[in-house]
């Protein structure tokens, strides 16, 4: 039986939950939600010495034995059928934050025994050169996984033709991706073969701490729809009754709402948006915003907050993901789940 450690918002004492369920691959699901930096006040929340109740939700530690359970299928996979999933990651230019990232998932790859294949490409590369290395890697039986490590130059973001992807159709450089190995899951739409890192790093959280969603109502809470509606499509899956709000900035008193949610997840992009008194008592919160805000007291000048005021939050909801700590490190180990699936697909394994 798997167990998983709970840490109270009050202090750094952990409780040790058994869960009867181990897995780590949920159900089929879709889309993925991609989050911006930005630099903002702190909106008047307000830190409190006031005793909070909610657990945390430990991105970091569920995260790890993710990436243990992972680990332990590659290698039977390797033992039965002599296969070793494989992702391949294509960038371009010389972007810091392109760059990092992609390291991250190199070193991700070889720490759970997966293959990782790299193609990095100068910053003048034509979008030509970038669809030669995807198309190549469409057909490489050691690749099961591919990505265009964003952010990509802004001039590669133009429609482009590719005939052998789609015939007769115009579309971009992800969608010339095969959909078999499409593990990041963006663009695609919904009900696609794999579930994007985000929303399905949140979904992985709820179940992980054996929080109900089947019957619940949910609040998602965005800045796009194209953000929104895959993380609302994976809760509708779960058995919520999900209502989701776009453009946040621009929708008068959510709180109306959000004050009669079982789970609230934000992707909005604004920091502490969410106050205290906006959410429901015993309420579980999914943040996946990431946001800085200045802090003279912290070692570089700012600080990163969520898209909920954390302090006020956590007095009033049952169960809440820290920022950072929380959805972002599940990330990359949703993405390497994503290719062990596509891997287990493709030679038909089981």
């Amino acid at each position: 039986m798997a167990s998983m450690m709970f840490t109270e918002c009050s202090s750094s004492r952990l409780i040790d939950l058994n869960r009867s369920n181990g897995a780590f691959l949920p159900r089929q699901c879709i889309g993925q939600l991609r989050l911006r930096n930005t630099s903002a006040s702190g909106r008047g929340c307000t830190r409190s010495s006031s005793s909070p109740t909610a657990i945390v939700m430990d991105g970091e530690a569920v995260a790890k034995k993710i990436r243990d359970e992972i680990r332990v299928e590659v290698r039977r996979m390797k033992e039965s059928i002599g296969v070793v999933p494989g992702l391949a990651v294509i960038r371009v230019g010389d972007i810091e934050e392109s760059l990092i990232e992609a390291k991250e998932k190199k070193k991700a790859c070889e720490s759970v025994g997966m293959k990782s294949f790299e193609v990095d490409l100068a910053e003048d590369s034509s979008e030509e050169e970038v669809l030669k290395y995807v198309l190549g890697f469409n057909d490489d039986p050691r690749v099961h996984g591919i990505i265009a490590q964003l952010p990509l130059p802004s001039r590669m973001d133009v429609v482009i033709y590719v005939y052998a992807a789609y015939p007769y159709h115009e579309v971009n450089i992800w969608k010339a991706v095969s959909r078999k190995k499409y593990v990041d899951g963006i663009f695609y739409g919904f009900v696609e073969l794999f579930v994007p890192s985000t929303p399905k790093g949140g979904i992985e959280l709820l179940h992980r701490y054996n929080i109900e969603i089947n019957g619940k109502s949910a609040f998602v809470l965005t800045e796009s729809a194209s953000l929104g509606m895959p993380i609302a499509q994976l809760l509708q899956r779960e058995g919520a009754f999900v209502v989701t709000m776009f453009h946040s900035t621009a929708v008068k008193n959510p709180e109306n709402i959000t004050r009669h949610a079982d789970i609230i997840i934000t992707a909005a992009g604004q920091p502490n948006l969410v106050r205290g008194s906006w959410i429901k008592p015993g309420a579980v919160i999914i943040d996946a915003g990431i946001n800085s805000v200045e802090d003279p007291s912290a070692p570089h000048g700012y600080r990163l907050v969520g898209d909920v005021c954390y302090e006020g939050a956590c007095k009033v909801a049952s169960a809440i993901t820290p920022v950072p700590g929380g959805v972002q490190p599940m990330n990359i180990p949703m993405l390497l789940s994503n290719t062990l699936t596509s891997a287990k697909r493709i030679h038909n394994f089981h």
